[in-house]
């Protein structure tokens, strides 16, 4: 992680060179977008192709497949094997360690999806400007498949691989529910990856998700029955408050933040949980404390809070709109209030995440 110099004393010309490379930066998310949603990585990290091949592959105009082809060799996304080729004839190649960042899916280094992520916001600015003006918000709902597609992809490689291989096993009061075959709730489940995820890499363990999003949770019961897990992993449209009986572990994975009112969904996890049994919420593992200029990972969150997260959260009436940024007071403060008596900080070593066990 770095620190970007944003400071009031940097000059004109080299804040301009960074606005400059801001919009490069935003084109080659554009392109990646189409990239994505048009088939055209898949089809090149299988082969290289042409401008028509490419075209007929995906079932797309060969003009647009030409152009765009061309910004991604320039953009140094592709490499072409004869420049000087006629247009028409210039064969384009994806390096594999590209294809890995653009097309498979369970590698950690799998970033696309937070593209199709910033893409799919993007489509809404119009509505963000109202909501900003207003006081209101653009829910989950509204900003549609890209956003809430690009959220489940980006997850989906830790959630199959590392939280439930590594992270979790790490804490030795979860690895006791896990080797036991307990009984797990995953609140805020969204595409299921966290609980399929759980499943896999214990088989003894059964598994409830919740969530409010419909289309969310009929995905997530596709991916159960695709990954062979559907007779341990049941999924929920409801409320949490909707369970029944206790549970060993209940978490929480990267939703407390978007919650347009978390206290009574952490007291609702702490009623669920049986007496000796673990509440676990992990979210963002942004800074302690507000400060400026912050690092990568700030910036991120701070980006994804302005666009998705804190209008989804200021959509609700009543709303206490946290963002993406909640930092480790806040979650204390919504704990306590939920009748916990504080929260621990777990040393788990992530980028992005923070663990907190509730007690």
């Amino acid at each position: 992680m770095t620190i970007t110099d944003t400071s009031p004393t940097t000059t004109a010309e080299e804040f301009g060179e960074r606005i400059f490379d801001a919009v490069l930066g935003a084109q080659l998310v554009q392109a990646a977008y189409l990239g994505d949603r048009l088939g055209y990585y898949r089809v090149l990290a299988a082969e290289p192709s042409t401008p028509p091949e490419l075209a007929a592959r995906t079932g797309t105009a060969e003009r647009y497949a030409r152009e765009w082809l061309e910004h991604q060799a320039v953009a140094g996304v592709l490499t072409v094997d004869d420049p000087a080729a006629a247009p028409a004839e210039r064969r384009f190649r994806l390096p594999a360690g590209h294809a890995e960042v653009l097309t498979d899916v369970l590698s950690p280094n799998h970033v696309l999806p937070l593209a199709r992520f910033v893409g799919g916001a993007g489509l809404h600015l119009d509505a963000l400007v109202g909501a900003y003006r207003s006081g209101g918000g653009v829910s989950w709902s509204q900003l549609g498949a890209d956003v809430r597609e690009g959220q489940g992809a980006a997850n989906r490689p830790l959630f199959l691989g590392a939280l439930p291989r590594e992270y979790l096993p790490s804490i030795p009061e979860i690895r006791a529910v896990l080797e036991r075959g307990g009984r797990v709730a995953d609140v805020g489940c969204g595409y299921g990856w966290s609980s399929i995820g759980i499943a896999l890499a214990h088989p003894g363990v059964t598994v409830d998700g919740y969530d409010v999003d419909g289309p969310s949770i009929d995905v997530a019961r596709q991916n159960a029955v695709e990954a062979g897990v559907s007779d341990r992993v049941r999924f929920h449209c409801a409320d949490a408050a909707t369970a029944e009986g206790r549970f060993d572990l209940v978490a929480a994975f990267e939703c407390v933040h978007d919650m347009s009112d978390p206290v009574p969904v952490l007291a609702t996890m702490r009623r669920i949980a049986a007496p000796d049994g673990v509440v676990l919420v992990v979210d963002e593992r942004v800074a302690e404390t507000f400060t400026a200029p912050g690092d990568e990972v700030e910036q991120l969150m701070y980006g994804w809070s302005i666009t998705c997260c804190l209008p989804d959260g200021l959509a609700h009436p009543g709303s206490v709109g946290t963002g993406t940024v909640m930092r480790p007071d806040t979650l204390r403060r919504y704990a306590r209030d939920a009748g916990f008596a504080d929260i621990e900080v777990l040393p788990v070593d992530d980028m992005f995440f923070r663990f907190y066990r509730l007690g």
